[in-house]
């Protein structure tokens, strides 16, 4: 004899298949339900992908927290550093220089060609301790020493055919600002670019980094954009980013109010597009678990067609002596079932769609030609994803919860059932 309640063998023996139209139903629900699983899965998986390698290359290329002094420039920058580094929680602490530039190659043979970037000047000393460009050089190295080295990104190398050793000019907005002073003035002053050399190709792995953004020492920033000996601001590295904003109010109280302390989540080059992902995620969550929610109403309609199919057998199990909560759970357990079956077939199936993700963009692209994830739009050469157990737990148990709900109604009736109404017409 088996150990299994009563309610639980009838439910696992009305379940098997049969070449009935429940037993179509049934099997239409289990889909239904491993669908939807796996969308939720893989939807949601991606989009956390998206979330965590958009905040790594941001906080990888970009500081954790940005100090400026508004509106003027910051000239006491030493001074401001070593109370900055005096924080038990800062990792890293630089100095930078960052603006609009115009970039001229000067090719051998052919036409130059001009190109508007960010040019940022960095500290070579100090720099590996507040951004990971160091450490993202594909060719050449990182030389920032001399007075002429630039650091180009490498899908900007590829567009403009540009090679270590290349020459290149660079033209900042005061010196055209200087040209049409001089101009007005009837003078006709010619203002000469700032000659650099490439010495290093780096891939911070961020198209929009890679594509726009140069780097030069910081000291030709500072001739470049005519600054003298001050800098933009100070570039903080933190020894755990979400510590952030309590760091930032203690760099506060320590720097006083001439001094703008900025967080990563609040710089507005970041906080759009991460709030954006964050967003379309919650509402990406909500939405697809309506699949679900479908699919429930096919195991509704299996479960009350399958009462209306064994009234007879409802009846003489009730006037057998099985109570309304015994057939209550023997309702209950098929929708139970049919939602374990489908949840752990949906859990699978998005996990294996999760791990060959790019294989399968990858088949996609050669077998139409078509690129379904371009690294130009959405800035990543892969497409990303990352599994968080508590996002896996939620659509597991969720599904689970909506699929046994919708078995409560037709469960409801059949309990309700009188044997004497039951067996009235057999």
């Amino acid at each position: 004899m088996s150990r299994l309640p009563f309610e639980l063998l009838l439910a696992l023996r009305y379940l098997r298949p049969k070449r009935t139209f429940v037993s179509v139903i049934t099997l239409i629900s289990v889909i239904g339900v491993m669908l939807g699983v796996a969308v939720l899965i893989i939807v949601i998986s991606v989009m956390s992908g998206f979330d965590r390698e958009l905040r790594d290359k941001f906080l990888g290329f970009n500081a954790h927290l940005k100090i400026d002094q508004r509106p003027t420039r910051m000239t006491d920058y030493a001074g401001a550093m070593q109370a900055v580094a005096a924080n038990p929680e800062v990792k890293g602490v630089a100095p930078f220089l960052m603006d609009y530039a115009l970039l001229q190659t000067e090719p051998a043979r052919g036409q130059s060609v001009v190109r508007p970037v960010f040019l940022r000047g960095a500290d070579p000393e100090r720099e590996g301790k507040v951004s990971v460009l160091p450490r993202s050089i594909q060719q050449g190295s990182f030389d920032l020493d001399g007075t002429d080295g630039l650091l180009v990104g490498s899908d900007l190398a590829e567009e403009l055919d540009l090679a270590v050793g290349d020459h290149l000019a660079v033209y900042s907005p005061i010196y055209l600002q200087k040209m049409q002073s001089s101009r007005t003035n009837g003078q006709e002053e010619v203002v000469l670019p700032g000659d650099f050399t490439v010495k290093g190709i780096f891939d911070v792995g961020y198209y929009e980094y890679n594509a726009g953004v140069v780097v030069c020492s910081l000291e030709s920033a500072q001739e470049l954009f005519d600054f003298g000996d001050s800098v933009q601001g100070l570039m903080v590295t933190l020894r755990d980013p979400f510590q952030a904003n309590a760091v930032k109010r203690q760099l506060e109280r320590v720097l006083g109010r001439r001094y703008t302390v900025t967080t990563w989540a609040e710089d507005p080059a970041n906080s759009h597009l991460l709030n954006a992902v964050v967003v379309e995620k919650n509402m990406m969550f909500y939405l697809l678990f309506f699949i679900t929610i479908v699919a429930a109403f096919g195991i509704t309609s299996a479960l009350i067609t399958f009462v209306v199919q064994k009234t007879r057998e409802i009846g003489t199990l009730k006037a057998l002596g099985a109570g309304r909560a015994q057939i209550l759970w023997l309702f209950l357990s098929q929708s139970l079932m049919v939602g374990i079956l489908g949840v752990a077939a949906g859990l699978g199936l998005g996990l294996l769609a999760v791990s060959y993700r790019n294989e399968f963009l990858e088949f996609m692209r050669r077998a139409t030609g078509f690129e379904l994830f371009p690294r130009s739009i959405y800035n990543f050469a892969e497409l990303p994803a990352f599994l968080i157990p508590s996002d896996l737990v939620i659509i597991c148990g969720g599904s689970l919860l909506i699929c046994l709900l919708a078995g409560v109604l037709p469960a409801w009736n059949a309990a309700r059932l009188k044997p004497v109404e039951a067996l009235r017409h057999e």
